[in-house]
């Protein structure tokens, strides 16, 4: 792929800017606080938190915010927000070709 560096102990990168490879970057927009937030990987984080069949929202909640921390920036001062929000779209995730057992 042309502009893109690393080798597999750096990770890739693009070449050009230093940044992340356009093509790896995951986003989905949610809307926190009424404003529309680019969340990286959010599917592949709602997907995987589902899969662990946890009941409790709380557990949840926290596990969604641990793993969205990962690849993205939580302001201290905004983080009930973010969990509120997280929570909702992972009440609202229905992955494809796995039925809903949630009851939610």
């Amino acid at each position: 792929m042309t502009g893109m560096g690393g080798d597999g102990n750096e990770g890739n990168y693009c070449s050009i800017c230093g940044g992340i490879p356009p093509d790896q970057i995951k986003i989905k927009k949610i809307r926190i606080n009424e404003k529309e937030t680019g969340i990286d990987r959010l599917d592949w984080i709602l997907f995987d938190v589902y899969c662990k069949h946890l009941a409790d929202d709380e557990l949840i909640t926290d596990e969604l915010v641990k793993r969205v921390r990962q690849f993205n920036y939580i302001p201290t001062k905004k983080l009930p927000a973010y969990r509120e929000a997280l929570l909702r779209e992972f009440k609202a995730f229905k992955p494809d070709g796995i039925p809903s057992g949630k009851g939610s």
